[in-house]
């Protein structure tokens, strides 16, 4: 597992290679290539999961998820952060500082 400091809404974001994902009843599943792993992302995860097929500022994903859902943005912010931060540890997401 890698270990990052805590990820801020100034750090960028992107889906790791070597995943294989799949939508099974409006919800996405993924199996992961190097651990052999599954992980069910759920429906709210998916829709994470496509938002970070390219490199995104993770406010902008929060806004994105804030923008489509019915969340305050306060809550919205830890949920998110607290996954993407399970799915780094995981080593499905990387996480990129800016400089």
């Amino acid at each position: 597992m890698i270990k990052v400091e805590k990820i801020s809404i100034e750090h960028l974001v992107i889906q790791s290679e070597g995943n294989i994902v799949s939508d099974m009843g409006g919800e996405k599943v993924m199996l992961n290539i190097e651990n052999g792993k599954y992980y069910n992302l759920g429906k709210i995860g998916g829709d994470i999961w496509e938002l970070i097929d390219k490199t995104i500022l993770v406010g902008e994903l929060i806004n994105d998820i804030v923008a489509k859902y019915d969340v305050n943005k306060e809550k919205c912010e830890e949920e998110v952060i607290s996954f993407l931060e399970s799915m780094h540890e995981e080593r499905l997401v990387r996480i990129i500082t800016q400089n």
